[in-house]
């Protein structure tokens, strides 16, 4: 393609394995978008993420007990469903089936975004190690402001659209919220391993 320079062809070459183990373990069940075949199989294939999430981020393998076993079982007997009764083409799928397929992807992308964000912060901490930056400086400093853009760049893109309101609102209470859920969490877990 004319358009990506160099650059961007070996970035989206070695983001492409990632890209495709996203889409295939991550139901999106969304007008403009939406395809049958793929729902119905990310929905099968989502206990194997699943299971690895689990192992990298807690050591707990699902599968070592019946949960992980009975996860597939019903993930696959979901995927079916999806496959034979969805609407492919014809129309959207109706309410009662996309809420739950939706929250479910909404869960399965909350764990990637966990482990995207865990591997972050460790290359974030190799390179105040190898740069000799302390990790109370990286926190106030690369950390503060890799967390912080996201907010910034939803309520600038919410207050242009004419609400104003809801954007000055959302700069009080995404703090606020991780204030109390980070902070609640992260003490509760603290207090839990000591």
């Amino acid at each position: 393609n004319d358009e990506n320079s160099v650059f961007d062809v070996i970035v989206l070459t070695v983001e492409l394995p990632f890209t495709i183990a996203r889409k295939l373990t991550n139901p999106v069940p969304c007008d403009g978008y939406y395809c049958r075949p793929l729902v119905a199989m990310s929905i099968a294939l989502s206990p194997i993420w699943i299971r690895f999430y689990f192992l990298e981020q807690f050591d707990l393998d699902i599968f070592s007990s019946h949960v992980g076993y009975l996860a597939t079982f019903l993930t696959s007997l979901i995927s079916i469903f999806v496959a034979r009764y969805a609407p492919n083409g014809d129309g959207p799928m109706e309410f009662y089936m996309i809420v739950p397929i939706t929250l479910y992807g909404f869960a399965i992308s909350a764990t990637w975004l966990d482990s995207i964000a865990d591997k972050l912060v460790q290359l974030l901490e190799l390179f105040g190690v190898l740069l000799r930056v302390p990790k109370t400086i990286m926190g106030l400093t690369v950390l503060a402001f890799g967390n912080s853009i996201q907010d910034l760049i939803a309520n600038i893109s919410v207050s242009k659209k004419g609400l104003s309101t809801m954007a000055v609102t959302a700069c009080f209470a995404g703090p606020i919220f991780n204030f109390g859920v980070g902070l609640g969490l992260g003490f509760w877990a603290l207090m839990k391993t000591t």
